[in-house]
């Protein structure tokens, strides 16, 4: 008989803040209107660190411009 192991994941001091914020969340509006302000949290975020990258030199216009011309999608073998 083989032994039962148990794996436990430790959550974060952010994690859990979000669980129970989501925990209050009574409604679909009221999960909408969290979910809209996460998103916008971390949307700011982006912006900052794409602002910090550009203003380092790690980005440019033309830099931009070179990813736009990029084909990066995964190649599918069609069935046979």
């Amino acid at each position: 008989m083989r032994a039962a192991t148990s794996q436990h994941t430790v959550l974060s001091i952010g994690q859990l803040h979000i669980l129970e914020m989501m925990n209050r969340c009574r409604t679909e509006e009221s999960l909408k209107q969290l979910k809209v302000l996460l998103f916008d949290f971390y949307s700011k975020e982006a912006v900052a660190e794409a602002d910090r990258l550009w203003d380092a030199g790690v980005i440019s216009g033309s830099k931009i411009e070179q990813w736009g011309q990029e084909h990066m999608r995964t190649p599918y073998l069609h069935a046979q």
